[in-house]
């Protein structure tokens, strides 16, 4: 028969904080959990950021001991968090200082990828991680507009590695920084992946636990090449409801399949729309549709973001949701999202690839 102390740790130890879907006791994330007199103190180490989770975080663990029928003690939590890196693609060197990249990828075009991209950037930012943004829409690129950063250009003390560009307290880099606004990238295929190659490759991107790859749309030559060529350790597939989005969203993780990239899960986005003015809501593009994707693939479904007129008016302003409405419920989105994608890349386990011997087999 276990002791009172003991019921307790495993009681703790049973406990599935919100968006991380794993035990603490098999997450490997409980440090200690000690009895003194009427205070129960919990350590709790988590693999993604943690800043403004603490409270949602306790309220669950002592909601849970309540049910577990070990709640009269007064609980006091500690939260930290412990970031690594994880495995890429065989045969491909992580950059340096760069913990994880994390491709954010859609089969079509249209469908707020970037909008995700950038939001899904500054949650991780706002929850203590360091976070650089890389805009891989060479024909498309976006993320000058988003960030505020329209005109200005990144420098080069040595003529051969890039600064980037600081916004809302992440490093950013984008061929728009390098392009006058209102010229056309006309660059072959060839181009395009040598151009991105060098931009992701030459920047000081600084020590960071995240860096966030803004895919091009689609699944053609370019995306698949890109696949290939950048070090990722899991990739994001951005979808709306319709069915012939989630067809080509399909095609994008067939994609990561292929090259043998872990998908992270699914993110729906316009998923529901809510007037501005009476705030009836409303499955403009149908629903569900990303739930079921996730299913069909097993993989998570890590958000349902909404169409919401204001996400648009901040994007352009050059303040993202995460950024311009950090109180609001859309942007309350961005971060359970944000969480769930840190938390599904941290139950892969850390790389370890260092650790074992290689092995080459010669012909004779």
């Amino acid at each position: 028969m276990s002791t009172p102390d003991e019921a307790l740790r495993l009681a703790v130890a049973a406990f599935v904080p919100p968006d991380l879907q794993q035990p603490l006791g098999e997450a490997g994330a409980l440090r200690a959990c000690t009895l003194d007199g009427e205070v129960l103190r919990v350590e709790v180490e988590l693999g993604f950021p943690v800043a403004g989770y603490e409270t949602q975080f306790t309220d669950a663990l002592r909601q849970h001991l309540v049910a577990a029928g070990a709640g009269s003690k007064r609980l006091e939590v500690v939260l930290r968090q412990a970031i690594v890196a994880h495995s890429v693609q065989r045969g491909l060197t992580p950059l340096k200082g760069v913990k994880n990249v994390i491709a954010v990828a859609s089969g079509k075009g249209g469908v707020g990828k970037s909008t995700v991209a950038v939001n899904l950037a500054l949650a991780w930012q706002a929850a203590g991680a360091r976070v650089g943004l890389l805009d891989a829409d060479i024909y498309g690129p976006s993320l000058p507009l988003m960030l505020g950063l329209v005109g200005q250009h990144p420098t080069s003390p040595d003529g051969k590695r890039i600064r980037p560009l600081q916004a809302h307290g992440i490093s950013a880099m984008s061929v728009g920084f390098l392009v006058d606004p209102g010229e056309a990238v006309v660059w072959r295929g060839p181009m395009v992946t040598s151009a991105l190659t060098q931009l992701l490759g030459e920047t000081e991107w600084g020590e960071l636990d995240y860096l966030v790859v803004d895919m091009p749309p689609g699944t053609g030559d370019i995306q698949l090449t890109l696949a290939q060529k950048v070090p990722v350790a899991g990739a994001v597939i951005v979808t709306t409801p319709q069915d012939i989005a989630l067809a080509d969203a399909r095609k994008g993780v067939a994609m990561f399949e292929k090259v043998a990239v872990p998908v992270l899960g699914v993110v729906e986005n316009m998923s529901l729309h809510v007037c501005s003015k009476c705030g009836h809501v409303e499955h403009i593009f149908g629903s569900g549709g990303g739930a079921r994707m996730a299913q069909e693939y097993h993989l998570e479904l890590l958000g349902e973001l909404p169409l919401d007129v204001h996400v648009r008016e901040e994007a352009d302003s050059g303040r993202p949701t995460v950024v311009a409405a950090p109180g609001s419920e859309r942007a309350a989105a961005y971060l359970r999202m944000a969480r769930r994608t840190a938390a599904a890349l941290a139950r892969r386990g850390r790389d370890r690839s260092a650790l074992f011997p290689k092995i080459v087999v010669e012909q004779s």
